[in-house]
C-alpha cells in the first residue's frame, strides 16, 4: 500500500543549512519503496523554488510540486476568497508578496480599498505597518495569517516567526485572529492530502517538529502524526501538550521503520 508522508523542514529535515543526519538517506528510502513525499512548510519568507534549491543543494532529490508553503496555500485561499476588484494587504517579506503575484492575486497598500490583510512573517514589522493594517481592519476588512508559528527553531535556538505579527496585531484590534490558512489549517491539510497526494487521510504521516502546527494539523484531519525531537519540542512540552502524536521518533531517519 502506498503511503503519503508529508515532512515539515525547519527542525525536522534541516537546521538553518545543516541537514539532519540520515533525512536524505530516510527520503530516499521512502520514495524508492514507492511512498509519496511532500515537503510542507508555514515559513513565508521563502519561496517554493528558494526551497527546491536548498533541498537539493543538502543532498535531497525533490521537484517543485513535491514543496507546498504557506505562500502557496494562502494565494489558493485568496483566489476563492477574493471577489471582482477586491484586494488584499500584505505585511510580508517580498518572496509572500512574489508569489501572492504569480498567482494573479491583487494588491494593495490603500488601507480603504484593502478586503483582506495578510500577516505573513516580516523582519522589518513597523509601527507603519501595524497602523496600515490596523486602519484596513477598521474599514472592515478580515486579518488572515500565514502561519501562527511564534518561532523558528534555527541552529543553537529560536527565533520570532509570525506569531509576533498577530500578537501585534491582536493587541491593537482586541480580536483573536482565528483565520490561519498555513499548518495547522483544515484548508492546508485538505489540499496536501487530496490535491497533491491523492491518498486517504489515513494513509499519510504528518512529520514534524511543532506540537502545535504539525501535530495538531495531523490529529485534526485524520493523518497519522509523527513527532520527531529535533526541532523546537522537548519531552516536557510534549508532556504537557493537549497534541499527542501518533509516534515520537529521536530524528526524522527513523521514519523507514513506521
Amino acid at each position: 500500500m502506498t503511503r503519503g508522508f508529508i515532512f515539515d523542514l525547519d527542525g525536522t529535515v534541516y537546521l538553518d543549512e545543516e541537514l539532519i543526519e540520515g533525512a536524505a538517506e530516510a527520503i530516499a528510502a521512502l520514495k524508492q519503496r514507492g511512498d509519496k513525499v511532500v515537503f510542507l512548510t508555514n515559513k513565508s519568507i521563502s519561496t517554493r523554488m528558494d526551497y527546491v534549491q536548498k533541498l537539493r543543494k543538502l543532498g535531497i532529490e525533490v521537484e517543485l510540486d513535491e514543496v507546498i508553503n504557506s505562500n502557496f496555500i494562502t494565494a489558493k485561499f485568496l483566489k476563492e476568497a477574493l471577489e471582482s476588484g477586491e484586494a488584499a494587504l500584505v505585511i510580508g517579506e517580498q518572496p509572500l508578496i512574489e508569489e501572492l503575484a504569480d498567482e494573479g492575486i491583487p494588491m494593495t497598500y490603500d488601507a480603504k480599498q484593502a478586503k483582506f490583510v495578510v500577516l505573513g512573517w516580516d523582519r522589518q514589522f513597523s509601527y507603519e505597518k501595524i497602523n496600515l493594517a490596523f486602519q484596513a481592519w477598521l474599514n472592515k476588512a478580515t486579518i488572515i495569517a500565514t502561519n501562527p508559528d511564534r518561532t523558528c527553531p534555527v541552529l543553537g535556538g529560536e527565533i520570532p516567526d509570525c506569531g509576533a505579527m498577530i500578537g501585534a496585531l491582536e493587541g491593537v484590534t482586541g480580536q483573536r485572529i482565528e483565520s490561519i490558512t498555513g499548518k495547522p489549517s483544515k484548508w492546508m491539510a485538505e489540499y496536501v492530502v487530496s490535491q497533491v497526494l491523492k491518498l486517504d487521510p489515513s494513509q499519510c504521516y504528518m512529520v514534524g517538529d511543532r506540537l502545535e502546527t504539525d501535530i495538531r494539523m495531523g490529529i485534526e484531519n485524520g493523518l497519522q502524526s509523527v513527532l520527531v525531537m529535533t526541532g523546537v519540542t522537548n519531552r516536557e512540552m510534549l508532556t504537557k501538550s493537549l497534541y499527542k502524536p501518533s509516534y515520537v521518533l529521536d530524528s526524522i531517519k527513523e521514519v523507514v521503520y513506521l
